[in-house]
């Protein structure tokens, strides 16, 4: 999970990156547990050298389960436009800062969104889209960060005169 710490607290760094811009330290809020601290808000006293180089944890995405609602339209062709419902649901194995875009068949592009994990878990990405005419239609969801990852759904929409 995410913790502040307040500015002027003296830490124990018992570890480094391979760039030395992030130090492992003891975790102040969660005892026996470590966390990372970007070297750039820190004053160090002591050889930072000496301190062994230890691997950051991974952080990622490691499952998009993406549903449409309705999966399928058939309406009367006077009955356009109708709207579907997305919903994705994103499961992180840490915390993490997630951006993500929705890309359609139709040519849009939604903006990058960000969603924050705090610690491991699944979170929704939700979205409504107005469809038009009949036709058949996909939607995508691209994970940015912290993995790339692409998850797809398409759905038929037809009517009848």
């Amino acid at each position: 999970s995410l913790s502040e710490i307040r500015s002027g607290r003296n830490l124990t760094a018992v570890g480094r990156n391979d760039t030395s811009d992030w130090w492992q330290v003891e975790d102040p809020i969660n005892p026996g547990g470590f966390c990372w601290v970007a070297s750039e808000v820190t004053d160090v006293g002591g050889n930072v050298e000496e301190l062994p180089i230890v691997s950051a944890p991974f952080i990622t995405v490691t499952k998009v389960d993406l549903r449409v609602e309705p999966n399928r339209i058939v309406v009367n062709c006077n009955d356009f436009p109708q709207t579907v419902f997305f919903e994705a649901l994103v499961t992180t194995n840490g915390p993490t800062l997630l951006t993500w875009q929705w890309e359609a068949s139709t040519g849009i592009v939604s903006d990058v969104g960000t969603l924050i994990f705090e610690e491991s878990g699944t979170q929704a990405i939700n979205e409504f889209y107005r469809i038009n005419a009949p036709n058949e239609y996909w939607v995508t969801l691209k994970i940015l960060t912290p993995n790339e990852h692409e998850e797809k759904v398409t759905f038929p929409v037809s009517c009848t005169p």
